[in-house]
């Protein structure tokens, strides 16, 4: 499947459940195997075959994320910063990005996911996420 945002980010966003500023984000990484759906998977407790190997902790790692408006283009673009895993040794083949609450993964609500497009493999190396970035037009 494609890269997408989960609908409930939407939702949460306008609602007031999420805030870019100032809210935790986190990037945990799956295999092929978890098969993302945007309108049912609300929160991370709905994300499946979250990967183990060297290097990798369970839950992902914190990720900055930032939001500029454009008017000129009307637009406003989310960008979660970059991620490494030093001295990794996985294979992952999607990004999830979250908001962490800090409890239960039933609270964290999810944001988007990211499909490498194929499976990913680090071997006693670093494993990189490079900076995503999600696009609203108006």
């Amino acid at each position: 499947m494609a890269s997408l945002i989960y609908t409930s980010a939407f939702e949460d966003a306008f609602r007031g459940a999420i805030d870019f500023d100032s809210d935790t984000f986190y990037v945990m990484l799956v295999s092929s195997s978890y098969t993302e759906n945007k309108d049912t998977h609300l929160k991370r407790s709905d994300v499946t075959n979250e990967i183990t190997g060297t290097g990798y902790v369970a839950g992902g790692r914190a990720v900055a994320a930032t939001v500029a408006k454009d008017t000129a283009t009307d637009r406003v673009t989310l960008t979660f910063a970059a991620a490494t895993w030093a001295s990794a040794s996985f294979t992952a083949r999607k990004a999830v990005y979250y908001k962490r609450r800090g409890g239960a993964a039933s609270a964290d609500e999810l944001i988007a996911v990211n499909d490498f497009g194929s499976d990913v493999i680090a071997t006693n190396a670093d494993f990189v996420v490079p900076a995503a970035t999600l696009i609203i037009q108006n």
